[in-house]
């Protein structure tokens, strides 16, 4: 069977334990997975990028395992994620949806994906105990006062 690699794409701002979830489910379909992290227009400005390059493969790393032939990688992109999922060799891209409106956006990306640029997505449904969980909710009760560590890695 041939090394199978995954692109799991996203802003992270922040890295959440659902996210953590997905790649360490996506590695049981990938031999590896590459987290990318990219900038989005339509979400907030990203902040320090350096600090979350880091914090991302401080969480992941326990993950890689080169004895079982599994590794998670952590890049940084800009433009189209389907050209940088070329670019890095990636056999198909890795979503997590958390419900039917997040399948919609997802469904309708993969089929431009398919179509248009010739590369499979790969759709994993969040864990219940984390389907309530974006990036979005911890931003807004860490600008709250809230502890969010508990969400986090």
């Amino acid at each position: 069977m041939a090394n199978k690699t995954a692109l799991f794409a996203g802003s992270f701002n922040p890295f959440t334990l659902g996210h953590l979830r997905i790649v360490e489910r996506g590695l049981a379909i990938a031999d590896c997975v590459v987290v990318g992290v990219g900038y989005n227009i339509n979400k907030p400005v990203p902040g320090n990028l350096e600090s979350r390059l880091d914090q991302i493969r401080k969480a992941v790393e326990p993950l890689n395992k080169p004895s079982e032939g599994k590794s998670v990688l952590v890049k940084e992109y800009g433009g189209l994620t389907a050209d940088f999922a070329r670019r890095i060799g990636a056999d198909f891209l890795l979503r997590g949806i958390r419900s039917v409106g997040d399948f919609e956006y997802e469904r309708n990306l993969a089929d431009v994906n398919l179509k248009v640029l010739g590369i499979d997505t790969v759709i994993l449904c969040a864990e219940p105990e984390y389907s309530y969980l974006s990036s979005s909710v911890v931003r807004e009760l860490d600008a709250n006062g809230f502890d969010t560590s508990h969400l986090l890695p």
